[in-house]
């Protein structure tokens, strides 16, 4: 069904250990409007899309899984050399007594993440107008986590990420118009 490479899609660096941007960086994680959410809503919704949308759905939401797998990496590189004080200072020890180091989906204020961020209407065009605003809403966080480091290497991978999000809320808009266009279309029996 799927090829794995043993890579990353887009090669993620950071230049230090950096704590409290691991934290903000988790609500792409586990956030309602993060990676794991668009991916499981997409792969969830294209059960009930008409034939010509199925493959888009499944190829945007393994990409958001891929990209899920980014912020994994980000968010372990920016913690695997952090002390102890580092981690308490960043606020993250919460996380650090139930977790240690491991990831876990929880968005930045450590809420942990729950189904209810998924919607699927069975509406083939309000469940895309759903995904357009999805993908517009991680555009804007991508942006704002852009505007929290001063990391060029890490603004590297999220500016990467950012530009994935406007590609797809294209393509969901592509989307609502063939599917608006094959509705407005004269069916002859």
């Amino acid at each position: 069904m799927w090829i794995y490479e043993k890579k990353l899609q887009y090669p993620v660096k950071v230049s230090k250990c950096d704590p409290r941007m691991a934290k903000l960086l988790l609500e792409q994680y586990g956030g309602a409007d993060g990676e794991l959410a668009a991916a499981l809503r997409y792969m969830n919704q294209r059960y009930s899309i008409p034939d010509k949308i199925i493959g888009l759905l499944t190829d945007i939401s393994t990409e958001e899984f891929a990209h899920l797998e980014m912020i994994a990496t980000m968010v372990y590189k920016l913690t695997k050399d952090a002390t102890v004080e580092q981690i308490k200072a960043a606020g993250l020890d919460p996380h650090y007594v139930s977790h240690d180091n491991a990831l876990f989906y929880e968005n930045a204020s450590g809420v942990p993440w729950t189904a209810a961020y998924i919607q699927a209407k069975g509406d083939p065009i309000a469940d895309l107008y759903e995904d357009i605003a999805a993908e517009e809403k991680a555009r804007a966080t991508y942006q704002w986590l852009i505007d929290m480091t001063d990391d060029v290497d890490l603004q590297d991978g999220l500016k990467y990420l950012r530009e994935r999000e406007i590609v797809h809320s294209l393509r969901f808009r592509e989307a609502v118009e063939i599917l608006k266009s094959e509705r407005g279309a004269k069916k002859v029996f």
